[in-house]
């Protein structure tokens, strides 16, 4: 994989701390998600067991990168459980668990019913695919409330942008490799990546600005003293 295409994927998992940096000043994770960051966890995960040399041979980068990412992924996990709802800590904890199980009994199917490289990365390439598409597909989960709302307040643009950015990353590096698996995940995941960027496009200029919604906070605050 060329050295941009490694730093670029690299800033995918980088990029997420703008959201994270604002929850952890403000000690609250508003109106965020944790979706899109619990899809990553088993997206990282699933590519780093196709990674392993006995399903996919000399996919190091695949491994190094997705693993690093798993790590970042994890951290901004915990930054959800500190300051979220205990509906985030039990949704968070749930779904991880899950995850964890559900790799497991992938990994003991795979390991014990095929038995070469082709059939085993053919076996978890499907999977990976599946959630790697769904991993993509995550932030559009806040969508109808951005419609709804016409603000992209909560839909941060880095993320759409490194969501669009690493899938057209990871489909040059699959045409280059004829990795058909990689291809597909990240194929879709540009094209979903595309979506949110127009969904951005048409709703930024709606998005209240945070100098203006502080002030009419602050206006109506000091109406509720004087009324008092």
């Amino acid at each position: 994989m060329p050295m941009d295409n490694m730093q670029i994927r690299t800033i995918v998992g980088i990029i997420g701390r703008p959201t994270i940096w604002r929850i952890f000043k403000n000690k609250s994770v508003e109106e965020f998600l944790p979706d899109p960051y619990i899809a990553c966890v088993l997206n990282c995960m699933l590519w780093i067991f196709y990674g392993m040399p006995f399903n996919h041979p000399n996919s190091t980068l695949v491994v190094t990168i997705n693993g690093t990412g798993l790590v970042l992924e994890l951290i901004y996990l915990t930054v959800f459980l500190i300051y979220g709802k205990t509906s985030h800590r039990k949704k968070i904890t749930i779904f991880l668990l899950i995850e964890i199980v559900f790799l497991g009994v992938i990994a003991g199917l795979d390991l014990g019913l095929f038995h070469t490289h082709k059939a085993r990365s053919t076996f978890v390439g499907a999977f990976c695919v599946v959630f790697g598409v769904m991993m993509y597909a995550s932030p559009l989960t806040i969508m109808w409330k951005v419609i709804k709302t016409k603000s992209v307040e909560f839909m941060p643009f880095p993320l759409s942008l490194a969501a669009f950015l690493n899938g057209c990353c990871w489909t040059a590096y699959a045409l280059l490799k004829f990795d058909f698996a990689i291809l597909i995940a990240n194929g879709i995941g540009a094209v979903l990546g595309l979506i949110q960027l127009v969904l951005y496009a048409c709703y930024w200029g709606t998005t209240p600005k945070k100098s203006k919604t502080t002030t009419a906070n602050a206006a109506a605050a000091e109406v509720q003293l004087q009324n008092v």
